[in-house]
């Protein structure tokens, strides 16, 4: 079955030409190390220093094979209570397969949500929240069950 939703387009450091777009445009990109998770070792370009992007240049161009960059996504807003108060906050929804003899998406995933006003980061680790996401069935009798 062909994918309902595109994958974020990811540019590769290692191949030339992809690595002449990153280092061109640094300032709207997100650079990732390949062997980093956890919101470690990334630069999110909008929000990054002339100073960051110059020295994430210098490590893109003597080691191409350890960065790949993402144009920035934007990230879904949902309410988050902060101090008793709802405010606008970045949401992910990281959603579950489970394979077996069939292929199953889960009905709900993992909701994580960025902690710190206006931020993007939505990482557990860098400061994030998440909680359980379920998708409840359609009450069919008056008696609510499905």
């Amino acid at each position: 079955e062909d994918p309902i939703l595109p994958n974020v387009e990811t540019f590769v450091c290692a191949i030339e030409t992809d690595r002449r777009y990153v280092v061109d445009h640094l300032d709207s990109l997100v650079v990732k190390t390949v062997d980093a998770s956890g919101g470690y070792g990334m630069l999110i370009g909008p929000a990054s220093t002339r100073q960051e992007r110059e020295d994430f240049r210098g490590r893109i161009e003597s080691h191409p094979r350890a960065f790949v960059a993402q144009p920035v996504v934007a990230l879904s807003i949902q309410p988050v209570l902060d101090g008793g108060r709802l405010r606008p906050g970045h949401q992910d929804l990281r959603p579950f397969v489970l394979s077996g003899p069939s292929v199953q998406v889960t009905p709900g995933g993992l909701t994580r949500v960025a902690l710190k006003p206006g931020s993007l980061i939505v990482n557990s680790s860098q400061g994030g929240g998440s909680r359980d996401t379920w998708v409840m069935a359609e009450s069919t009798g008056e008696d609510g069950d499905a």
